[in-house]
């Protein structure tokens, strides 16, 4: 099933960004669980096209992705999912359970918890381990080594919370386990797997999360990028 995923979108969205990027990734997650499509617009980041003039038109802090929906244009990847996700609150996953004020705020709160105590640790961990070698460049194992002392802090938390909840906001997945994934693709095969090894919940929802459908498609970078059909 590749119809979602063809380059002109019913309603003219557009992605600039490059589908490699995990922050590109979590915009195209978003997208596919809502059944949505899309025209892909690279922007070459090892060509530093995101610090060209014409991009910084788009963004003034040279960062991918931008969104485009109209005459609405958006950047910092976590915005845009929660502008889809409410546009398209009754299509597709319903990845905004707003069923009482207490699960908003418990919703709105892990979603703070994934960009600002797990994020950074494994942006870290996958630009030394994932994104370094790709560039031909050199892995610091001592920057490696203290960051995940501290990611491993935040799984433990993690493990607590996924013995109340079978995800991290509530009981269905949500944005908030969305917001995860494209550190976690890279991540799984190096330094996290040892980290799930003593944490079965958190293994449990990394399985259950890494093996949607939509998850898989954005690994595809053919597919989910310049739709094309297997």
């Amino acid at each position: 099933m590749v119809s979602n995923l063809m380059p002109k979108s019913d309603f003219g969205y557009k992605v600039h960004g490059d589908p490699f990027s995990t922050n590109t990734r979590r915009v195209l997650a978003v997208l596919l669980e809502k059944g949505l499509s899309y025209e892909p617009i690279t922007v070459d980041l090892k060509t530093g096209e995101h610090k060209s003039e014409a991009f910084l038109s788009l963004n003034p802090f040279g960062q991918v992705p931008v969104f485009e929906d109209g005459n609405v244009k958006l950047c910092e990847s976590r915005a845009i999912t929660q502008y889809i996700a409410y546009v398209h609150s009754t299509r597709g996953t319903q990845l905004l359970n707003f069923q009482s004020h207490k699960t908003m705020a418990t919703l709105t709160m892990w979603m703070e918890i994934e960009a600002h105590q797990f994020d950074p640790l494994a942006s870290i961990l996958t630009w030394e381990q994932v994104i370094k070698p790709i560039y031909g460049l050199e892995t610091d194992h001592a920057v490696v080594e203290e960051n995940e002392g501290s990611l491993e802090k935040v799984l433990d938390v993690y493990e607590k919370r996924l013995g109340e909840s079978r995800f991290l906001a509530c009981n269905t997945f949500t944005l908030v386990d969305l917001h995860h994934l494209p550190n976690i693709q890279y991540l799984l095969g190096s330094s996290m797997e040892k980290m799930l090894e003593n944490r079965p919940k958190v293994r449990m929802w990394v399985d259950e999360i890494t093996g949607r459908e939509a998850c898989k498609m954005v690994c595809d970078q053919e597919m989910s990028w310049y739709g094309i059909s297997g």
